[in-house]
This record gives structure tokens, C-alpha cells and sequence, in this order.
């Protein structure tokens, strides 16, 4: 990262600082916020959603998000921890559990909004690229929910993982509009997409594949990569059903929730775990008394 110093004079503090120390640092692209923020004036402050989606190293974070004056607001949320409530206990942050927490969301926003009867989506993952169109209801016809991809700072390769989390929004019943062309398996001479390939990730296909590959050539490996598979019995040719079986689970109840066989800790049991880690500022006659007793033990060494 180039070196950049900050010139603070009064053209600096007359504005909001917290939009150029975000830009100077590279946490927010502002060219791209403000294109999915901007809104058009005829639409007299109607509301322009953000299907925000950021991976850390455990998780999977997914927002409906729309901006306002005050700030940003977050209309719905779902992370992929939650999926343990349907049956997907290991590999939360791959390609299958993108898609899965991106079908949550889109189905727990419709079912807010009273919108799910109407918006089925795509109820069984082929791998085709649709788009959620406008659906006849008896009050005439409804334009679907609508959201833009906020991929923030991620990299858009082919095949990149928020392409699998609007894949599994767009499926739920979400408009996103999007094209096919970074999803796994579109051939870019050919300008076509391979839709058993893109039906292979969101099954976790690609997950097995590479299960078998390493429990065939190099067994060592496979038990250290996939133990936790191995302990709950999960196997490569179990992987398909076990995520058909979740997609079938968030349709069914979106708000579902994990209920843990190990023991719950309470509100202070929690307390002192994260007090634990908390280092607790010495006073000046501690830190005096401190260097005596250090002094003290120098001298018998």
C-alpha cells in the first residue's frame, strides 16, 4: 500500500471524516456505494435495498440492507452459523453453505413481508440461470422483492462465493439482477453455462469429489481435513441428500433455530470468559511494587 499523508486543514474537517478515512484505509469502495445507494428522486424516498454478503473465516454474513440519511439500515439478516438448525453441521463458508445462507435469507425477507406464498423461487436447484419475475396473485400482478449484489471489497472472479450467495437469494425468490457469466461452469468461448456444474457446487459435489480424492490417495490427510466428517459419520456420497434436505428445511420454517445438546452457559458465565482475556491497567504502587519484587528475584539469580 502506497504511503499517504493526511493533510487535515479546514477543507478536511468540514465534512463527514469518516468517508475518506474508510477510503484512505480501503474498507469501502465509495465508488460502488454510491451507485447502489443513489436513488432516483421520482421515486420519493422509496426505500433501494442492498443484498449485502461478507465472508469472515467462520462465517457467512448476509444483510438486507437500505441506506438512509441516519445511516444504514438492516432490514433482515442470516448468517451461516445457523444452518447447524438444518442439518449442515461442517464447511459453513463453502460454495454449498453460501448458497444455503443466501436460500435463508431470501425466504426469511419473503416471509416478513408476507411475500413467500407468492415467490416460490426455484424450489428444487437445477442449476439454471433464472430470475425472479412479476407473479399473478388475485389482486392483479406483483413485482417481485428486489435487491443489488454488495459484494464490498471481494474479489468477482468466476466461481467466487457471493456469486453462490445471490445464486441462492435469486433461487429463494429475490430479484437480483445478474447475468450467468461468473458462475462455475459458464464457458466463456462458448458463451453458455454448463448447468450440471453449477448444480454440482450448490450440492457441495465439488466437496465430495475432493473427500474421496484424498481418501483414496492420501488417508493421513483426509482423516486430518475432514475428522469432524468423520466423527459424525458424514460421507461424500451423503453430501447431495444432506443439502437437499436443508434447502427442503428452510423453506419449510426460515426462522428456525439451533438448539445445542451441550449445555448452554449463562449470561455470567460469559462474563468472565471474556474477562479472561482482559488485562486490568496497574496502578502507579503496583507497578512500583512490581520492579521491587522483579528487582528482588535478579538478585538471587
Amino acid at each position: 500500500m502506497v504511503f499517504h499523508k493526511l493533510v487535515k486543514n479546514s477543507a478536511y474537517y468540514s465534512r463527514f471524516q469518516t468517508k475518506y478515512k474508510r477510503r484512505r484505509s480501503g474498507k469501502t469502495d465509495y465508488y460502488a456505494r454510491k451507485r447502489l445507494i443513489t436513488q432516483a428522486k421520482n421515486k420519493y424516498n422509496a426505500p433501494k435495498y442492498r443484498l449485502v454478503v461478507r465472508f469472515t473465516n467462520r462465517d457467512i454474513i448476509m444483510q438486507i440492507v437500505t441506506s438512509e440519511i441516519s445511516g444504514d439500515k438492516v432490514f433482515c439478516a442470516a448468517y451461516s452459523h445457523e444452518l447447524r438448525a438444518y442439518g449442515i453441521e461442517h464447511g459453513l463458508t463453502n460454495w454449498a453453505a453460501a448458497y444455503a445462507t443466501g436460500l435463508l435469507i431470501a425466504r426469511r425477507v419473503l416471509k416478513k413481508l408476507g411475500l413467500d406464498e407468492d415467490f416460490a423461487g426455484v424450489e428444487e436447484a437445477d442449476g439454471e440461470y433464472t430470475l425472479t419475475e412479476a407473479a399473478e396473485t388475485d389482486d392483479g400482478e406483483r413485482r417481485p422483492f428486489k435487491a443489488f449484489l454488495d459484494v464490498g471489497l471481494a474479489r468477482t472472479s468466476t466461481g467466487a462465493r457471493v456469486f453462490a450467495a445471490m445464486k441462492g437469494a435469486s433461487d429463494g425468490g429475490i430479484l437480483v439482477p445478474h447475468s450467468e457469466n461468473r458462475f462455475p461452469g459458464f464457458d466463456i468461448e462458448a458463451k453458455a453455462l454448463d448447468a450440471e456444474t453449477l448444480k454440482k457446487y450448490i450440492f457441495g459435489g465439488h466437496v465430495a469429489e475432493y473427500m474421496e480424492t484424498l481418501a483414496d490417495d492420501d488417508e493421513e490427510r483426509y482423516k486430518s481435513q475432514f475428522q469432524k466428517y468423520i466423527d459424525d459419520d458424514v460421507e461424500a456420497d451423503g453430501l447431495e441428500e444432506l443439502y437437499g434436505d436443508a434447502h427442503k428445511a428452510i423453506r419449510e420454517d426460515p426462522f428456525k433455530k439451533y438448539e445445542s445438546d451441550a449445555p448452554q452457559k449463562t449470561k455470567e458465565e460469559w462474563k468472565a470468559e471474556s474477562l479472561k482475556y482482559k488485562t486490568v491497567r496497574l496502578t502507579f504502587d503496583q507497578r512500583q511494587e512490581r520492579i521491587k519484587e522483579r528487582i528482588a528475584e535478579l538478585r538471587q539469580e
